[in-house]
């Protein structure tokens, strides 16, 4: 018993610290649709493939109800982490982000999706650089949206030294809450040089001190996209499975909104309808139609 526990905890310390002793964040992300997505969609994939370069993307899973399968696609791409898009109706947009193979597994629907292509953004960052990840104060509010923030942040975080990315940082990715929902915004920081307004006097005076003046560069943010919008709907406590821990009860799924559109459209073409009965048989009450003429087809003609 002694053997196998040296064993496990030689294993737990060769995941945790390398060879030289420091901890590492090791941290992989598995990116993948279903079936039936739109080219946005796709397009959408691309952008967040680019955005990770822990991740590593693969075919599209052929199911749309056993999704536990999914966990063991993340043990065959050793991926801790899975980030599953879910096309509905081949308009409507799932986002599944699960910690495998022990979960949380959190469910959200994507909304105002626009991708890079669409935005056309004059902003640009490095291919594989690191980004700086902001949240807003209200994730620290509920015990659910902390939950979000924490699966955010290994999804979304480039750990240090991961596969394929540079040591760069140079752009913002912003979580920020809003409506109950959550709004992505990607950013670049854009540096520039402050713009020199010096008078003569100013100068001279600088001239005659021995210390050069320390020069800052201003900051900017410059918004390249993609950008989208999450509606959280339940968080499960297993991965793709188990029970619900939270549910969201404000959330209106699109089929119930365009089956609310469809029956108000009926409804109204029902009372016009109904109204043009009503008014004719009144008309023919109050004999407001002795004076027309009477055709062929007319019904006191063809039934006389």
């Amino acid at each position: 018993m002694a053997s196998v526990y040296k064993s496990i905890s030689k294993t737990i310390s060769k995941d945790i610290k390398d060879d030289d002793g420091i901890k590492r964040n090791k941290q992989r992300v598995l990116v993948l649709t279903s079936r039936g997505v739109t080219y946005r969609h796709r397009h959408l994939l691309k952008d967040v493939v680019a955005m990770l370069p822990h991740s590593r993307k693969d075919a599209k899973l052929d199911t749309k109800s056993k999704l536990y399968h999914l966990n063991e696609i993340a043990d065959l791409y050793n991926c801790n982490n899975v980030l599953f898009f879910e096309a509905r109706k081949r308009q409507d947009l799932y986002m599944w982000m699960s910690k495998a193979p022990n979960g949380p597994c959190i469910k959200l629907h994507v909304q105002n999706l626009h991708t890079m292509e669409e935005l056309n953004f004059t902003g640009n960052a490095l291919k594989g650089s690191r980004p700086i990840l902001s949240f807003d104060a209200a994730f620290d509010q509920t015990p659910a949206m902390t939950l979000i923030k924490e699966v955010l942040l290994h999804i979304f975080g480039v750990p240090k030294g991961a596969r394929k990315s540079k040591p760069f940082v140079d752009h913002v990715l912003s979580f920020t809450i809003a409506d109950g929902k959550i709004w992505f915004r990607n950013y670049q920081i854009s540096e520039a040089e402050p713009t020199k307004k010096v008078d003569d006097d100013i100068e001279k005076s600088m001239s005659l001190k021995s210390k050069k003046p320390t020069e800052q560069t201003e900051l900017s943010l410059v918004e390249i996209g993609p950008r989208f919008v999450m509606t959280p709907i339940i968080i499960l406590e297993g991965s793709f499975g188990g029970p619900v821990i939270y549910e969201n009860k404000e959330f209106v799924s699109p089929n119930a909104v365009r089956t609310d559109l469809r029956n108000r459209r009926a409804q109204k073409y029902n009372s016009r309808t109904e109204e043009q009965q009503r008014l004719e048989i009144k008309r023919k009450e109050l004999g407001l139609e002795v004076g027309k003429a009477k055709g062929e087809l007319d019904e006191s003609v063809l039934f006389a």
